[in-house]
């Protein structure tokens, strides 16, 4: 048993590694094909004051964050209070960007939440429709790109036409998936044991509690699609300071493009996939690839520091959670 799971831990060190790995290789690849002293120069005209206030303001939305997702799980019944909420989302953060999965983040997050809730399959309910409302807000600031980029003759007809079937496709693929599953949740289920049915009822009551909630929801995704678009504004504003001055519409259509793409498990927390994808997103607008890449860095650079102080507050939270007077008053039930 030891000796699978230190395998097991051997084996995320090494997909750590050649994820970072993988992460170095996209990056060389684009400072090798673009020039390097525009790249060099659109990073040193963004003074140490500017990287310090778009840091400021990327960990306040994620503060909002933490409101918003408190909010939406212990409208699943979870009852966590803030201070264990923020552990779980500032442990989320750094996870997403140092843990080997694609889960990690969530994986994280979790793991106190189902320990100190003492309805813990409310807080995993909780954290799927908090995911949800976090994709349907990146969904509907492209779909807002796409409707204000054509207005202003910013997107091909074709690249138009091409990205509005790809939704339909993924909307019914969806529906179809959804419908498939409903009509064989008897065959599924079937031959489960009790404690299984169990906790599946306790996962459809906690849904339940948080569908019967419309305005918590609306105000998840409210609140979802305005830290998406602080998070935006603090790129474009990062991409002025470089050099780089595109319309509002362009960054909408793109920025959460790129943020998709960095979601497939190639490199570390998408490094490198998110400006590789950006640079080529923004390129048929006429924006420089180097200028580009500059404030992609620079924002990445946002992204890391803003990771290593979430995972220093989550220690210190965690330290303060394990005291023992707390950590009687917080004990909880596993699922």
């Amino acid at each position: 048993m030891i000796g699978a799971l230190s395998q097991r831990g051997l084996r995320g060190w090494w997909l750590i590694i050649l994820r970072w790995g993988a992460a170095l290789v996209v990056l060389g690849l684009l400072l090798h094909f673009l020039p390097g002293a525009p790249l060099r120069a659109a990073i040193a005209r963004v003074p140490v004051s500017i990287f310090f206030a778009v840091l400021l303001g990327y960990l306040l939305a994620h503060c909002i964050g933490v409101l918003k997702w408190r909010m939406v799980v212990n409208a699943a019944g979870a009852e966590l209070d803030f201070a264990t909420s923020a552990q779980c989302y500032a442990g989320g953060l750094f996870g997403t960007l140092f843990l080997p999965s694609i889960v990690g983040g969530d994986v994280v997050r979790l793991a106190v939440g189902l320990r100190r809730s003492p309805r813990p399959a409310a807080v995993l309910t909780g954290n799927l429709v908090d995911r949800f409302l976090d994709v349907t807000a990146q969904a509907g600031l492209v779909l807002l790109g796409l409707f204000l980029a054509p207005e202003l003759e910013l997107v091909p007809d074709e690249l138009e036409d091409k990205l509005e079937k790809d939704f339909v496709v993924v909307a019914i693929a969806l529906i179809l998936l959804l419908g498939v599953m409903f009509r064989l949740r008897k065959k599924i289920l079937a031959g489960r044991s009790v404690r299984f049915r169990r906790r599946l009822a306790r996962l459809r009551h906690a849904f339940r509690s948080v569908s019967k909630r419309p305005r918590v929801l609306v105000l998840g995704w409210l609140l979802g699609t305005g830290i998406q678009t602080c998070f935006l504004v603090l790129t474009a504003q990062l991409a002025e300071y470089c050099g780089l001055k595109l319309p509002l519409s362009v960054w909408l259509f793109a920025w959460p493009l790129a943020k998709l793409a960095a979601v497939l498990p190639l490199t570390q927390g998408g490094i490198g996939v998110r400006e590789a994808a950006l640079v080529a997103l923004l390129a048929p607008f006429g924006a420089p690839g180097p200028l580009v890449l500059a404030a992609g860095l620079v924002w990445e650079a946002v992204i890391i520091a803003g990771g290593l102080i979430a995972g220093a507050v989550a220690l210190a939270l965690r330290r303060r959670g394990d005291s023992p007077a707390i950590s009687r008053r917080l004990g909880g039930p596993v699922l």
